[in-house]
């Protein structure tokens, strides 16, 4: 559309009448960027409420409703190796406003164990911050009449198989540890998968399973109450929260050595800024010395970071155990 000149040459005049008088000159409204966060964030937990996983990242989700304008929220997607809640993440639309919490299963484990898994940890994901690190644990019910990690070992080699023991799911951190200590031993248990630690754990106190690999976190209120008892933990050393229980390197596996993390991430086209806003908030909220006490009371580490280096991580874990898996021949459908 062509303006009329006599349009024009008013406005022109007009503008500079403003200029000689001291005004602002008029401008065309510009859209601003809303500040983030300006509605609710949700963060997809692909597990059961219980787990370490769902625990810590209640933690950091409260804080940061503290921090920020609006409340964090923690939506529970459990199942099939968290793969369900992790995919879900992965669809997401990439403006902050839904995060996923990814783990050393679910980022770790699952692309060198599931052939048609339906996300890449590395493609479809930005890396924002791990939050934690920690061995697992090998615990029983409290009746189960096997007293160590050495008289769990010697029950399993005298009935190959026979031994239940339970895990948070297929491919998950505890099910490869499991795994990692019968390629190391030549022992074999009756791997029984769970839906997640928090009904593992269940039926472990109810006496349905006598043994489990577990998370700190999630064990220790039960070792705690006497509803179940510690054998070892997976760690290369013992853990400050547990300073009489020894390491599976101690007992029956020289050298072994075990664990979770636990982290943050977001959809991969997620605006760089954003990304640095939440790492920049998470991280101090991990440093918080009240915060990394509590922590370490319930067994794990705090491991906060920026991206690239959580980045760099999780391809190191994602190469690591992939061999493992080849190595123990483990291959889920899915």
């Amino acid at each position: 559309m062509t303006i009329p000149r006599a349009v024009r040459r008013r406005t022109l005049l007009l503008l500079a009448g403003a200029s000689a008088m001291g005004l602002p000159r008029p401008t065309f409204a510009q859209a601003q960027p809303e500040p983030y966060p300006s509605r609710p964030v949700r963060i997809i937990v692909p597990f059961p409420p219980g787990q370490a996983a769902d625990i810590v990242v209640r933690l950091v989700a409260e804080e940061l409703s503290r921090r920020w304008p609006h409340r964090v929220l923690v939506e529970n997607r459990g199942g099939a190796a968290g793969v369900p809640g992790v995919e879900a993440g992965a669809r997401a639309a990439p403006d902050g406003y839904t995060l996923t919490n990814g783990t050393s299963g679910t980022f770790g484990v699952n692309p060198g164990v599931l052939p048609r898994l339906p996300y890449d940890p590395e493609r479809d994901f930005a890396a924002i911050t791990n939050l934690t690190v920690g061995p697992l644990i090998f615990i029983c019910h409290a009746g189960f009449p096997a007293q160590s990690m050495a008289e769990l070992a010697q029950m399993a080699r005298a009935r190959p198989g026979a031994v239940d023991i339970a895990t948070a799911g297929p491919a998950t951190a505890q099910h490869m540890s499991i795994e990692l200590l019968q390629l190391r031993t030549g022992l074999r248990f009756n791997v029984v998968h769970y839906r997640g630690s928090g009904p593992a754990v269940t039926d472990l106190v109810a006496g349905n399973v006598p043994v489990m690999c577990d998370s700190i976190p999630s064990a220790l209120p039960h070792l705690r109450a006497g509803r179940a008892r510690a054998l070892a933990v997976t760690g290369a050393r013992r853990m400050p929260a547990l300073p009489e229980v020894p390491t599976v390197g101690e007992t029956v596996s020289p050298g072994y050595e075990s664990g979770g993390w636990i982290g943050l991430a977001a959809p991969a086209a997620t605006p760089p800024a954003i990304v640095r806003k939440i790492n920049a908030d998470v991280v101090a909220i991990l440093q918080e010395p009240a915060m990394a006490n509590r922590l370490l009371e319930m067994g794990t580490i705090p491991d906060p970071g920026p991206p690239e280096q959580f980045a760099a991580f999780i391809r190191s874990e994602i190469a690591k155990w992939r061999e493992v898996a080849r190595a123990a021949n483990v291959r889920l459908e899915g």
